[in-house]
């Protein structure tokens, strides 16, 4: 696993569509469900003629965690739910990553909601370091 400045990423020899299947199976280990499923891809294609390589955004939410977020912060559903990314490399293989919520979090500037994201950061992680 790589840390990038702003979350975590992994590079797996898996398909496209296999790394799609883990990852919805690591999210929901650690909780998680996915209630947002964005194909960049097709978008891509039906509203600019573009072909682009397969790259979905999938929207990860953990209930409990985001009550609490909300409790600590009412319009931080500007911030949710955490993004979790799945594409085809230029090289062939397939790329995971995970935002790292304690940085997208740290404008807010509110303790609570800092306490939330560290828990996330800590399942987020390990959904990528477990694929």
């Amino acid at each position: 696993m790589e840390q990038i400045n702003y979350g975590f990423t992994k590079k797996l020899s898996l398909s496209y569509e296999k790394a799609l299947e883990k990852v919805r199976e690591a999210l929901s280990k650690e909780g998680f469900g996915v209630v947002a499923d964005i194909d960049m891809a097709a978008t891509l294609k039906d509203k600019l003629g573009i072909e682009h390589r397969p790259y979905r955004i999938l929207g990860a939410c953990n209930p409990p965690n985001a009550l609490r977020a909300l409790q600590a912060e009412e319009e931080i559903g500007l911030m949710l739910p955490c993004n979790v990314i799945v594409y085809s490399s230029e090289d062939g293989s397939t790329r995971v990553a995970a935002i790292n919520p304690v940085v997208a979090m740290e404008p807010v500037k509110n303790e609570k909601l800092n306490e939330v994201a560290e828990e996330i950061s800590v399942k987020l992680k390990r959904v990528i370091e477990n694929l």
